[in-house]
């Protein structure tokens, strides 16, 4: 079964607190907040120089059901109401992949919207709840226990989905027996929606495997991994298992909108992420974190990150201000002297660069779901809310914000010398990320402890467990395995029909389409191809053991002039087609059970996209 256990990815803690209990209410009982609040005295110097600059973002508070109708089209749904509704059936293979609990989600805000258009007398089409999930209520004695809808889709898949969590008996979503030797074990093959009502509910009973599962397919996929077209079903899926989750917790999820904004379409400070990229890549074709926000990390570490209060010490204010207006002048044109800018200069030009992004580098729409993540009972449940938060960030906002938790963390390697340990840098930082100047906490809130502890603990989060949250988890991968499959039947299902009203032989159409499917590869075996590295592909016979890893080092070693080269990680083995648009493999992917999950796939060696 395929957990990510936290405490493999980072220092161990001496202590931890019980399992039921957030880590926010625990965290600080012992460190002082004086760093938090001196950072937000320093922020709110910085702000009243810079006043004059300060760009202007106009936050509109959603009417009654518009924020539901505005859920709907962010989840893809937008097809089942208003001016652009067709027939309720386009969404139905997307609705029929979808968990219990993200199906409540959806009829949740789907029955609000009608109403509200009810009540306006909207003349265009509003959809009827029950008709909607007609095809769902007539199936639930035909559920798994995951939650998911059980449905065939297709053979191959439904023989093995069990394993890789998507309708399996041996993955019903139910808590331990013991709560475990973590409280960040995070179960990454079952809806956390559904591991939260099982939670509530208090069930005892054990999860059953047969022997072997343990070792079975580790197919973990990060963000990047999938392509554009997945990606997008992702990001839908995760909106949906996000909202599933606050509702299975009581939590409300708030989601505001930019609708007026004052910014410089060039410049530096106070210029959207998108117009920055835009204007870098035209310097550095295709890099994607703005090149003055790579440059203030590269001069902060040139200085070297064994700096003691590193990040916690201020430049001079008006000396931040001068720098400002000299590299709004001099960067592009590569005319600025960096040798003027000291170490904890280049620290405050990098929190102001966060803080005066026009919108929020946590975005518009989910900084107020980033705040609210502090409300969940459990450490455990407060990182699985993150993980799907930073899944559905803009992407320009997601890799600069990794860039930086990236940066964080390499200064926290260095506590035992700059004195700045997680929890210190969490502090320093969480008022630059979270105070936001239109939508932060309110004046009369920021001297609450209790809150001002809980974005810290955000913060420390973000910090400590960056690489779980850039995981996308394996039960969403499935169910876009599960629409892409029900996608591909529906397709090809059409395309006999339109080829036997267009008198084709359909027996000489069927033939072809299967020695397609079979590529005389006989069975058990993979072909490998690498069409910009080699004109020879490669059959590898699948065995238990094999690993991604195991089939790129076969082939570099058969292709010797091709891997002198090639510098080691500069390849990747893909999986692509089948019922997955294009996906990166991590190295430690079984290939015969991912060979058994998706046998039309092809395998293809190629570098990464930059």
């Amino acid at each position: 079964m395929n957990h990510y256990t936290m405490n493999q990815e980072v220092t161990k803690v001496t202590e931890r607190p019980p399992f039921g209990r957030s880590s926010s209410q625990d965290s600080l009982d012992e460190l002082s907040m004086e760093a938090y609040w001196t950072e937000l005295e320093n922020i709110k110097k910085s702000h009243e120089n810079r006043q004059d600059d300060q760009e202007v973002v106009v936050v509109k508070e959603p009417d009654e059901g518009e924020l539901e109708e505005e859920w709907l089209k962010e989840a893809g749904l937008s097809n089942l109401f208003g001016e652009t509704a067709g027939d309720p059936q386009e969404s139905m293979v997307f609705l029929s992949t979808l968990t219990r609990t993200q199906a409540a989600a959806v009829q949740k805000r789907v029955e609000t919207v009608s109403q509200t258009l009810r009540k306006k007398n909207k003349q265009y089409q509003v959809p009827d709840v029950r008709d909607i999930f007609a095809q769902q209520t007539g199936s639930k004695e035909k559920e798994a226990p995951d939650g998911t809808e059980s449905q065939s889709v297709g053979t191959d898949e439904n023989k093995y989905q069990g394993k890789d969590g998507v309708g399996g008996k041996e993955l019903t979503p139910l808590v331990p027996e013991e709560a475990p030797a973590s409280e960040t074990d995070i179960n990454l093959e079952v809806s956390f929606a559904e591991q939260a009502v099982s939670q509530k509910e208090s069930s005892r009973e054990k999860i059953q495997r047969s022997k072997g599962d343990d070792a079975a397919l580790l197919v973990r996929s990060t963000i990047g991994d999938l392509a554009p077209q997945d990606m997008k079903k992702v990001c839908h899926l995760a909106l949906i298992e996000l909202t599933a989750l606050y509702d299975v917790l009581g939590i409300e999820l708030k989601q505001q909108k930019a609708v007026k904004i004052k910014t410089k379409d060039s410049g530096l400070f106070c210029v959207p992420l998108t117009v920055l990229l835009e204007q870098d890549q035209k310097k550095v074709p295709g890099t994607r974190i703005p090149l003055i926000f790579q440059k203030l990390i590269s001069r902060i570490e040139e200085g070297g990150l064994e700096t003691e209060g590193l990040l916690r010490i201020p430049g001079a204010a008006v000396r931040i201000k001068n720098l400002c207006q000299e590299l709004e002048a001099k960067f592009y044109e590569g005319t600025f002297n960096w040798e003027s800018v000291k170490q904890h200069d280049a620290a405050s030009l990098l929190k102001l660069f966060i803080r005066e992004l026009p919108q929020p580098l946590l975005s518009v729409e989910y900084l107020k779901a980033f705040q609210a993540v502090q409300n969940l009972p459990t450490r455990k449940q407060q990182l699985q809310a993150l993980n799907l938060l930073v899944i559905l960030l803009p992407e320009a906002n997601r890799d600069t914000l990794k860039a930086l938790l990236e940066f964080l963390q390499r200064v926290v390697d260095n506590k035992e010398k700059n004195k700045m340990t997680v929890m210190n840098v969490a502090m320093v930082m969480a008022p630059n990320l979270f105070m936001y100047h239109s939508l932060g906490l309110k004046a009369g809130e920021q001297r609450e402890f209790v809150m001002a502890a809980g974005i810290a603990n955000i913060m420390h989060l973000l910090i400590k467990y960056q690489k779980f949250l850039w995981t996308i988890p394996k039960f969403i991968v499935n169910q876009v395995r599960k629409q892409n499959t029900e996608n591909h039947r529906k397709d090809k299902k059409a395309m006999k029909k339109l080829l036997k009203k267009m008198a084709y032989d359909r027996e000489k159409y069927e033939k072809q389409d299967k020695s397609a499917n079979d590529a005389d590869v006989p069975q058990g075996v993979i072909r490998v191809q690498a069409p910009h590295l080699s004109k020879v592909s490669m059959a590898i016979q699948l065995t238990e053991e094999l690993k991604a890893s195991d089939v790129l080092a076969r082939f570099l070693s058969q292709e010797s002039g091709v891997a002198q080269t090639l510098k080691n990680g500069e390849v990747f083995l893909y999986e692509i087609g089948g019922n997955i648009g294009e996906r990166c493999l991590d190295d430690d992917t079984y290939m015969k059970d991912l060979y058994q999950l998706n046998p039309n796939a092809e395998w293809v060696i190629k570098s990464k996209p930059s």
